[in-house]
């Protein structure tokens, strides 16, 4: 931190006042960058081949993100960050807003959408380093439920909320393009508000300032990646983040494929309203559920006590899905019910991987590598989508299941080999 610059005074704040605040936000700008821009573009008229080309460049910011990561760290307060890029997304919108209805809407959509995308993948490495500041270990694992429940109330409101009143607008005859000016209008107003609440919400910690003012800025920003590749069992860190959601990275890229395709195919033939019905309600509210039992019990336990049991109750119920294969149930609540009990697995399951990446950020860079993290979390996610397509139609769903239940193997491998610190997470007396 720069002797020169007056450290500001500490503030005390409940996290209750910030982190479900912090964390909705942290969901509006991807749901709205992720979703909502793909139902702007089809009502402008754009084809279909390219809003995917949008949406694909649009998704790399996040895939991307841990290579700026670094700067969070090395310039300015974490605090700093969080309210300049709320700021900064909510001006966004309202260039959109103002000029949707011109020639060149869609080019300069596209243009600010993208600022949106990295500004909001910014906010995110922010959010996430400052989450680790303020808080004690305990507070940081019982709040991870409320954080990740928060983020998804955000998915709600903007693919639930904000989607159903464009459609029912436009429905009663206002003009598409004016109804987006609204609906932008209003994000932009919505992000401003929040940046003023989070000025006055978020607490100040002496722990939030720059890492360094280093002569060279272009080797401390190298060496936040050294110091990251330097951490003991390296090897072992990177297979944990690649390995540990394996069976769950396999399931989800072909389960709602199944739940849609041609009982003939071996599909289940439910229509797309109950498959929405099923993950954006029932499976929503049960995902929310187990993470916040999840980050409950490790607050009480700790990560190295519970992570077998979470990984065993986060990988057997996949085989309901070998099951749904299997005997092809007509019963919709008997459907609903099997995944709604695998999507609460996973929740309760996940809380030990998110748990296990603050424990690894943990150190001097902590947002950097917190951030190189999620990097490889994306990248855990996405392996199986070279592979996954194929390997079922060839094998068919009921065999396909079978590998998920299998794929659990590296998982365990992984999780041998892992090293937890003591009571990490768990609430100290």
């Amino acid at each position: 931190m720069n002797p020169s610059t007056p450290t500001p005074p500490a503030t005390s704040r409940s996290p209750w006042f910030w982190v479900p605040s912090l964390y909705f936000y942290q969901g509006l700008p991807y749901f709205v960058v992720t979703a909502l821009a793909l139902f702007m573009w089809k009502d402008l008229g754009v084809p279909n081949d390219q809003i995917t080309l949008y949406m694909g460049w649009l998704g790399m910011a996040w895939v991307l993100k841990p290579f700026w990561a670094p700067l969070i760290d090395l310039f300015h307060t974490k605090r700093r960050w969080i309210v300049a890029m709320q700021a900064l997304i909510g001006i966004a919108y309202a260039m959109i807003a103002f000029t949707i209805e011109t020639s060149f809407a869609v080019q300069f959509s596209l243009a600010m959408l993208l600022l949106v995308a990295f500004s909001s993948a910014t906010h995110d490495i922010a959010a996430d380093g400052f989450y680790m500041l303020p808080l004690k270990e305990h507070e940081q694992a019982a709040f991870v439920g409320v954080r990740s429940t928060f983020f998804r109330l955000a998915k709600l409101f903007v693919t639930g909320g904000v989607l159903w009143l464009v459609g029912h607008l436009i429905n009663t005859g206002v003009a598409a393009s004016h109804v987006w000016a609204i609906t932008l209008g209003s994000m932009a107003a919505l992000s401003i508000g929040i940046a003023l609440y989070h000025q006055f919400a978020l607490p100040r910690t002496p722990a939030d300032h720059a890492v360094r003012h280093a002569d060279n800025p272009v080797a401390a920003f190298l060496a936040t990646f050294v110091d990251f590749l330097k951490k003991p069992g390296i090897l072992v860190i990177v297979g944990f983040l690649l390995f540990y959601r394996f069976g769950e990275a396999n399931l989800q890229l072909v389960a709602q494929l199944f739940l849609v395709d041609t009982r003939e195919a071996g599909g289940l033939g439910l229509s797309k309203e109950n498959v929405g019905l099923i993950y954006g309600v029932v499976g929503a509210i049960a995902l929310t559920l187990g993470g916040l039992l999840g980050g409950w019990v490790i607050s009480r336990h700790g990560l190295k006590k519970m992570l077998w049991p979470m990984i065993i109750i986060g990988n057997v119920p996949h085989a309901a899905f070998v099951w749904l294969a299997w005997a092809q149930p007509t019963n919709l609540p008997l459907i609903a019910t099997a995944i709604g009990i695998e999507q609460f697995a996973y929740g309760f399951s996940f809380t030990a991987y998110l748990i296990y990446m603050i424990m690894i950020a943990r150190g001097e860079n902590k947002t950097a590598h917190y951030a190189i993290c999620t990097g490889f979390m994306a990248l855990s996610m996405t392996i199986p989508g070279f592979y996954a397509g194929k390997l079922q139609l060839a094998i068919g769903y009921t065999h396909y299941f079978i590998w998920v239940c299998i794929a659990v193997v590296p998982t365990v491998l992984v999780a041998l080999l892992a090293r937890i610190d003591g009571d990490f997470g768990k609430k100290q007396e």
